[in-house]
């Protein structure tokens, strides 16, 4: 993987230069591999899929605020020479891509929101859980327990767990205060960019509704709905959300200056 900002990154070329650049960006606790291979190899799609400052492979510390991790993507993009991207962003990240939208309008083509919401309030049980090394496990268990619907393979999410348990309790913690600051309600209205909300249908973290006020709010904005599936449902329904985000990459494509 490159780095670039002490930023590790996956890259995929599935167009040329020229193309709108698509950026991945995931949740709290995850990495790049929160994202399956089939939406990070989007057909005749540029894919840039970064690890957050403290997750995965990238250097530095994790954040605790929404608006900090946009400013440090903003600049990272920038750092790569891009002026413009479409983002996607799964719960955490989706706050981070609406937190783009808002402060860096002109740097963002679109955006899909996937297990999103303008508020992101987290339980008091699991903050004080997290916030303590020794309750930590209990935490990550309470977070995957609601993430998955019942359809999901159990080895998906055994594997979603072992990932979130290699994240340092610290860089978690902060994530979620992060989410649980972060409130978007006011300012859904002055956001321009084409956007597609999807959910599962099953997602417990941030249900159907929160997708649905998101959708109403926004004012260039469609709603997609996956059925069974929950909170990760890029993990549960690959092929689904790729084949969804496709569909709105080609509409924003379309809708960009000189096309």
């Amino acid at each position: 993987m490159p780095i670039a900002l002490d930023l590790y990154y996956y890259m995929f070329q599935g167009g040329d230069l020229d193309s709108l650049p698509v950026v991945l960006l995931h949740g709290a606790g995850g990495s790049h591999l929160y994202w399956p291979p089939e939406i990070r190899r989007l057909a005749s799609v540029r894919v840039f899929a970064p690890d957050l400052p403290g997750h995965g492979k990238s250097g530095n510390r994790g954040q605790q605020s929404i608006d900090a991790y946009a400013k440090i993507i903003n600049a990272w993009l920038e750092g790569l020479g891009i002026s413009k991207a479409v983002y996607v962003g799964h719960s955490m990240g989706s706050a981070i891509a609406l937190s783009l939208a808002t402060s860096y309008p002109q740097q963002v083509a679109g955006l899909g929101l996937v297990g999103a919401g303008a508020r992101m309030r987290v339980r008091q049980d699991i903050l004080a859980d997290c916030a303590n090394p020794t309750t930590f496990h209990k935490a990550v268990k309470s977070l995957i327990s609601g993430a998955f619907s019942h359809f999901a393979d159990a080895r998906l999410v055994e594997l979603a767990a072992s990932r979130m348990v290699e994240t340092r309790p610290s860089v978690l913690y902060g994530d979620l205060l992060a989410c649980h600051e972060f409130d978007l309600t006011e300012k859904l209205v002055d956001i321009k960019a084409p956007t597609l909300v999807l959910c599962g249908s099953e997602d417990q973290l941030t249900p159907l509704r929160n997708s649905q006020l998101l959708a109403g709010a926004i004012p260039n904005a469609t709603l997609k709905v996956i059925p069974e599936a929950g909170h990760m449902v890029m993990l549960e329904k690959p092929n689904e959300v790729a084949s969804a985000l496709q569909d709105y990459l080609t509409i924003v494509s379309r809708s960009q200056p000189g096309n």
